[in-house]
């Protein structure tokens, strides 16, 4: 296919700003309708992108489209409901992180895409970054190679900053309220305090939890939960470390995040900007010293003008076109909630 044809299900601040605005932009998709409950609004955004066909509705799209893929930005409280409902369709479906609002929901978005016979990537943004595609190469051929020996340790800061970053400057709104929708049920191994926490922190440090299996190429389990709320320490099958600091401190004005994989002989170093900040990528340090005569060396790579957001956009169609591979799948989105929930038992104890 040259041109695939994309349905966008919600098109509020992040339907919009993180992924509308993106997928107009990209020459291999065209997105040909969008659904969105509030009537004015999806004038008003359907006007500003030159999107030919609007719906009240996901169902009315999917009965009256003929897509090649959907792109869905809804609240993640939902996704158990509303995901299996789209994966029917049985074409590729892009949806924001995390993959459900609790383990038994992401269970059953994970039972609809196996029988759909087709796929769902999840928004980790971050994986699309040019820095962590340009360090995640990196790693994979130095893992292959040995030249810096084994891969050891990664650590993944994400301190609590300016992460909008002037993003939503262009946002369309309008003057209607959000609609109440009936969300997932609760899971019944929480108290309805415990939950809330633990939708805390899936909501705001899930991608924290991906990026580190990502970085550190297999599975993990988490091992200690500081009683801070600030550390989370975690172990894999090969005996790699992975860590993650949760806010240690904040920012105002700026956006800290970082990574840090180490090998025996040298390390790789991320640098993330704010995740709304458009046309800017992260920044890669690589430290090599392998020793036996070789001169120490720091490499600092050029990346290409392209912003995170984008570029997911970008690997979603190529994926869809099958020259790729999806970033993420629901399979693995599922072992995050399982991360999370782990964690939650060992910081609580319950």
């Amino acid at each position: 296919m040259d041109k695939i044809k994309i349905g966008f299900i919600g098109v509020g601040g992040m339907g919009q700003n993180a992924h509308l605005k993106n997928y107009c932009t990209v020459p291999e998709c065209e997105v040909v309708a969008i659904a969105e409950i509030r009537p004015e609004l999806r004038k008003l955004v359907a006007a500003k992108y030159h999107i030919p066909r609007t719906y009240a509705s996901h169902t009315e799209l999917l009965v009256a489209e003929k897509v090649d893929a959907l792109v869905s930005a809804q609240p993640f409280t939902r996704h158990g409901t509303i995901i299996p409902e789209l994966l029917q369709a049985g074409v590729p479906v892009m949806t924001e992180k995390p993959l459900a609002g609790s383990i038994a929901m992401g269970e059953k978005v994970v039972a609809a895409a196996k029988a759909s016979g087709t796929w769902q990537m999840l928004g980790y943004h971050k994986r699309s970054d040019p820095a962590t595609m340009y360090a995640k190469a990196e790693i994979e051929r130095l893992q292959a190679s040995g030249e810096l020996g084994k891969l050891k340790y990664v650590r993944v800061l994400m301190p609590a900053g300016d992460w909008v970053a002037n993003g939503f400057v262009d946002l369309v709104q309008s003057k209607e309220s959000y609609p109440e929708l009936a969300g997932d049920p609760a899971p019944d191994d929480m108290s309805p305090e415990l939950y809330q926490e633990y939708i805390g922190f899936v909501n705001y440090y899930i991608h924290q939890v991906n990026l580190l299996r990502h970085l550190l190429g297999e599975p993990y389990r988490v091992t200690y939960a500081d009683p801070s709320g600030v550390l989370l320490v975690a172990t894999t099958p090969s005996g790699a470390a992975g860590v993650i600091e949760m806010s240690p401190y904040t920012s105002t004005l700026d956006w800290h995040e970082s990574a840090f994989v180490a090998f025996e002989h040298g390390y790789i170093k991320i640098e993330l900007p704010a995740p709304m900040a458009i046309n800017r990528p992260g920044r890669v340090e690589v430290f090599s010293d392998p020793s036996n005569g070789k001169i120490p060396q720091t490499l600092v790579p050029t990346l290409p003008w392209v912003h995170a957001m984008r570029q997911q956009a970008i690997n979603f169609v190529r994926a869809v076109k099958g020259e790729i591979k999806p970033m993420t799948d629901s399979v693995e989105a599922l072992q995050d909630l399982q991360v999370a929930r782990d964690y939650i038992r060992l910081l609580r104890g319950a």
